[in-house]
């Protein structure tokens, strides 16, 4: 009966919030304002040794100049919302009537700008309530401030408040988790999700709760400093004051771990659109034609221009793709179980070309594409076997298994037709396939099969058969008729 009745208090309360929700439609990235407010949070503390000062100073992101537009259009509003934080903790308002005074004040923004402006404001004035703590000993006008405000009484004693003070930062982060998460369902991409998906509505009919609840938290925080600076050390040693703080902490914990749940749900969901989508252009681009063969290796190999996703094997160095600009390319495909055997076939064959400097068009470049199942869990087993291949490699290999994306390793297994035994694949200059396999071609007649083509290995066989008709031609027509078989 009472879990009902609090159920029903609790409709109420949300059906009173959501009546102030009155969203303008105006976009704003609140991204650099949540940083902004991690950034003072994080240093919010009670500094006691020097060396983390000196760390958290060294680990500044702050662009002062990235802020000025947005603060431009968001100051007032962050302005007025502090000092009604501040007003409304020095009367002990009701924390639910402040709430909703806050919402109405921000009617008109959608729930991640309300959280994070209201995140702004509670910032300013925890931020200063800190600042003076860490400097007021050896800043004169910092301390004749911090005296007015109790601050040298309260830190004298700061032994009895650890355990308020852990609490507070306790919320503190749990307060910032759910921050993140509400901005993150925000910016989920439109393309590739959109409310009809079950996870997100769900996650979205949520967040007017979520959000009021961290507000809530928010001026529970707020209350505690300036508590502590308005009644000083007496008022710290209430420990229903504590009890506070950490039943809402677990409340909003409940709420993280639900938006967290359904927030990892909608990015799977996003992840499996995005695969489909690199599959087909993977399958479009191997039935155009291209001037080179740097698409089809990037879609293949790894998209992006901020790493070097090679090693090269001759030097043990990383390289971009683009070495193998224009080249004939041959991909060779396995897993980790790839036998010594194998490998050094073909790094015979491989040497015995580099040899060859009069015979420049016969040249051609293998890669290594280690394929290994997503699901599969890393070891250290499986790292020793595979930078043992990698070094044992004289060719160029892929930097790590885990650079290859779900949609190539699709293709390579659906199209290529890859399943354990190692294939390789040749793809000319400009990133055609013209064999699918050419393993058996290359054990055969080595580089001599070059450029490895499918043309190419029926060309050889043409020759091989007439060599082998000449030797028996006259000696049995039962083996003739064997050779024209082949």
């Amino acid at each position: 009966m009472a879990s009902m009745l609090m159920m029903s208090d609790d409709n109420v309360v949300m059906k009173q919030i959501v009546e102030t929700h009155a969203p303008d439609g105006r976009e704003v990235d609140v991204k650099p304002l949540l940083h902004l407010v991690e950034d003072i949070l994080k240093r919010a503390t009670l500094q006691i040794d020097t060396t983390s000062q000196a760390n958290a100073v060294s680990e500044d992101r702050t662009d002062h100049a990235g802020f000025v537009p947005m603060l431009d259009s968001l100051s007032y509003t962050i302005d007025r919302v502090s000092s009604e934080i501040a007003y409304k903790a020095l009367g002990g308002t009701d924390g639910h009537a402040t709430t909703v005074a806050l919402f109405n004040m921000l009617a008109s923004y959608s729930w991640d700008i309300k959280l994070v402006l209201t995140l702004a404001a509670f910032a300013m004035n925890y931020g200063e309530f800190w600042l003076l703590a860490q400097i007021y000993s050896s800043n004169q006008l910092a301390k004749s401030i911090a005296i007015l405000k109790q601050l040298p009484i309260i830190l004298e004693n700061s032994g009895p408040l650890k355990p308020r003070f852990d609490a507070l930062n306790n919320l503190i982060k749990v307060v910032m988790d759910v921050a993140r998460c509400v901005v993150e369902l925000k910016d989920l991409p439109p393309t590739y999700i959109s409310h009809e998906v079950p996870a997100l509505s769900s996650a979205m009919a949520h967040v007017p709760a979520a959000v009021y609840s961290t507000v809530r938290s928010v001026l529970a925080c707020a209350a505690q400093i300036t508590s502590l600076t308005t009644m000083g050390y007496e008022f710290a040693k209430l420990t229903t004051e504590t009890w506070e703080l950490s039943t809402l902490a677990h409340k909003l914990s409940n709420i993280l771990e639900h938006l967290r749940k359904q927030l990892a749900t909608c990015y799977q969901y996003i992840d499996e659109k995005r695969n489909v989508e690199a599959y087909q252009i993977l399958l479009n681009l191997f039935e155009k034609i291209h001037i080179d063969n740097m698409k089809v290796l990037k879609a293949l190999i790894y998209a992006e221009d901020d790493i070097q996703p090679l090693i090269d094997g001759s030097n043990k160095t990383r390289v971009h793709l683009d070495v193998l600009r224009r080249k004939n390319v041959l991909l060779l495909i396995s897993g980790l179980a790839i036998s010594n055997d194998e490998l050094s076939i073909l790094e015979q064959i491989y040497n015995e070309s580099r040899n060859h400097e009069t015979r420049r068009d016969s040249q051609y470049e293998v890669v290594w594409i280690p394929i290994l199942d997503h699901s599969v869990q890393w070891s250290d087993r499986i790292t020793e076997k595979f930078e043992s291949l990698q070094s044992a490699m004289p060719w160029y290999t892929l930097y790590h298994p885990s650079l290859m994306e779900k949609a190539p390793i699709r293709f390579i297994k659906e199209v290529w037709h890859f399943k354990n035994k190692p294939i390789l694949v040749v793809l000319d200059p400009q990133g055609k396939v013209v064999c699918p396999n050419a393993l058996h071609m290359m054990w055969i007649w080595g580089s001599n099969a070059f450029p490895f083509t499918s043309l190419r290995e029926e060309s050889l066989w043409i020759e091989e058969t007439w060599r082998l008709e000449l030797l028996v031609n006259g000696i049995d027509p039962v083996i003739l008729k064997w050779v024209n078989s082949l």
